[in-house]
């Protein structure tokens, strides 16, 4: 039932507040110390899989599937008085579609020709 070591077969009942406070200190450091060494255990595994696949789990981390971790909007309206001002109509407005708007103009002005 324990694993590898044998518990000594006592009942809880017999032992006072202070050995079961130390008992439960014990087990729960034991349980972190499990939980430390599967984590590096784990960390190991991935390692070795990682650079036997040629990387190491530093240029791995963050990748899903091969594919950026950020999704880049294409903007979707451009400023006409400035070619290079562009928005991808998400977020905070700038300043020169406000201004546009301002004006009387709309966003469908200002869409880019698809």
């Amino acid at each position: 039932m324990f694993g590898r070591h044998q518990m000594n077969d006592f009942d809880l009942s017999d032992l006072d507040l202070d050995e079961l406070k130390k008992l439960h200190k014990e087990t729960a450091a034991a349980i972190q110390n499990y939980e430390t060494r599967r984590r590096q255990e784990a960390l190991a595994a991935a390692e070795a899989a990682a650079k036997s696949a040629g990387y190491s789990l530093k240029d791995l981390v963050g990748m899903s599937a091969g594919k950026p971790t950020k999704s880049i909007n294409p903007p979707k309206y451009r400023n006409p008085d400035d070619q290079d001002q562009t928005w991808s109509g998400r977020g905070r407005q700038p300043q020169w579609v406000k201004d546009a708007l301002a004006a009387n103009k709309s966003l469908d002005d200002l869409l880019i020709a698809r």
